[in-house]
């Protein structure tokens, strides 16, 4: 049995990305950005929505999370499994995560057909794609960490030390410090802490 080890690092988008593409009239608009959460999918898509008030379909596809187990499809009209699982496809096919593709299509009279609908779908995503740089961040695991006003110094010491990521801090005469810890550095990182006398630490759901 073979022993695989946990990834360091995973793969996705750090700016958006736009392109188009057109067949018999249609014309397909893809767009990617980068999300963390499904609050933030919906926000941009609404935005989209009311930037392409005309548009036949807006067609999506999102994966989120370093496990990519977060994700969602949607063909918004189109016939069932033409637009959402294309876009998807191209989605997996990069091996991204905590991004989306939106697909806004305008139809030009003529029907496409299924076949001609994946096609169109599937080559919008993959030229957004091609044109949004793909890069790679550190997974992190986030923690939260309590400790007295004293020991700021010597907690960001650490952090810094260890290319972690403080998400959010609160420094007043107890501090919290939200901090994100690189998985390949997480025991160090933990037996640093643990070192250091009064720190709180505490793993949080992603």
């Amino acid at each position: 049995m073979s022993v695989t080890s946990e990834p360091e690092f995973y793969r996705t988008i750090d700016q958006p990305g736009m392109a188009e593409f057109k067949d018999r009239g249609s014309k397909f608009v893809g767009y990617a950005f980068p999300i963390d959460n499904v609050d933030a999918f919906k926000q941009r898509l609404q935005q989209l929505k009311k930037e392409h008030p005309k548009a036949a379909h807006h067609c999506f596809a999102y994966r989120l999370g370093t496990d990519g187990n977060v994700f969602r499809v949607s063909d918004d009209g189109e016939p069932s499994g033409s637009a959402g699982k294309p876009i998807l496809g191209q989605l997996d096919s990069k091996e991204v995560t905590d991004m989306a593709i939106v697909v806004v299509r305008y139809f030009g009279g003529t029907l496409l057909g299924v076949p001609g609908l994946i096609n169109a779908y599937k080559t919008a995503a993959s030229l957004v794609l091609q044109v949004t740089p793909i890069v790679h961040k550190q997974i992190e695991v986030k923690y939260s960490l309590n400790f007295d006003y004293t020991q700021v110094n010597e907690v960001m010491m650490v952090i810094k030390q260890c290319e972690c990521t403080v998400i959010s801090q609160e420094m007043q005469l107890f501090c919290q410090v939200i901090a994100g810890i690189p998985l390949k550095r997480l025991t160090e990182v933990l037996y640093r802490f643990k070192e250091l006398q009064n720190v709180e630490v505490k793993k949080l759901r992603r």
